[in-house]
């Protein structure tokens, strides 16, 4: 049985009356590879705070590889590190130098092959004499990446891991992250608004709303809750006797392209719609039927979030989380 390097109980922020993080208990076994994921300012940043020992909690507990981060904090920190790309290196160093300077927060041998060895790793070489200023954004998460993996960390909390990377940078990235998983047993808790990049990537994923975890499962067993598919038909003659139908029966439906229209219908309820287009007298050229994916999960997470916060509360009197608007969040 794999043993927890990670394990939070009772965990809670509070910013005067404000809960941004309430009584969260959760697991991280080695070699797992965790989705953390939640609607904006569901206190998902706030959590990985107090991970990294940025913020204190105000109560709770966090445990790596069974010792209490509040007593053994740089002893942990030696075996935990982090990549976001909301935070910047000294901008007037170069990337050799900014890796270098990072490199002695922690107990290296070897440290210049080491520092060379990750700029190979992360395709940097040909940059790195260049100055961070100098850098594209997808380059500049590309360095930070790579700083992320400096120590061989046994944990590492990776913030949006491939936001502004190329496609196949990306890839190579997800692939890099999952080759350390596999051959050292890395842990992983991963953040991302690319969710077909979580399903890929992840073993399990778990949801924040509100300050509270919501969903914990894997991301196959999230997207089977959601009763939901979107039916893309191809409709070359009189493709607005569709959007009529539509209307008629109510059904949520958007037009992809000409004549595409993707229509959301209950799984149990597709065999139903598509002999009620046929009585209709609409033909339709081409047919294709998505299931659920884990986006439809977040996105009902989110648009909850969002007709909660609509309605009259008293949130801010008893100190749950205050009202926001949540942004709908699509496939990089």
């Amino acid at each position: 049985m794999m043993k927890n390097v990670l394990e939070v109980n009772n965990l809670t922020k509070k910013f005067g009356n404000f809960t941004a993080v309430n009584n969260i208990s959760f697991t991280v076994k080695e070699g797992e590879l965790l989705g953390f994921l939640g609607p904006n300012g569901a206190g998902k940043t706030t959590t990985i705070q107090m991970l990294l020992s940025v913020l204190a909690p105000t109560s709770g507990e966090i445990l790596y590889f069974c010792k209490n981060l509040k007593q053994h904090r740089e002893e942990i920190l030696e075996q935990v590190n982090f990549s976001t790309t909301y935070i910047n290196l000294p901008w007037n160093l170069t990337i050799k130098e900014n890796l270098t300077f990072m490199s002695y927060l922690y107990t290296i041998k070897n440290r210049k092959k080491k520092v060379d060895e990750i700029i190979e790793v992360f395709k940097l070489s040909k940059l790195a004499n260049h100055q961070m200023h100098q850098l594209s954004a997808g380059q500049i998460t590309r360095v930070n990446l790579a700083k992320a993996f400096l120590n061989n960390p046994k944990v590492l909390l990776l913030d949006e891991p491939t936001a502004s990377l190329d496609p196949d940078i990306a890839a190579y990235i997800r692939s890099l992250i999952m080759e350390k998983n596999k051959q050292e047993g890395l842990s992983v808790i991963l953040t991302s608004h690319n969710m077909a990049e979580v399903e890929e990537v992840c073993d399990r994923v778990m949801f924040i709303n509100k300050g509270k975890i919501i969903a914990d499962d894997a991301p196959e067993n999230l997207s089977k809750s959601i009763e939901i598919c979107h039916i893309e038909l191809l409709v070359r003659k009189e493709s607005e006797k569709l959007v009529v139908f539509c209307k008629k029966m109510k059904l949520k439906y958007s037009q992809k392209a000409k004549n595409i229209t993707v229509i959301d219908v209950k799984e149990k309820e597709i065999p139903e719609f598509l002999r009620g287009v046929m009585d209709a007298g609409i033909q339709y050229d081409e047919i294709s039927i998505e299931k659920p994916t884990l986006e439809d999960y977040f996105l009902q997470v989110s648009n909850e979030a969002l007709d909660a916060d609509d309605k009259p509360s008293d949130s801010h009197a008893s100190g749950s989380f205050p009202h926001e608007k949540t942004e709908r969040l699509v496939k990089d």
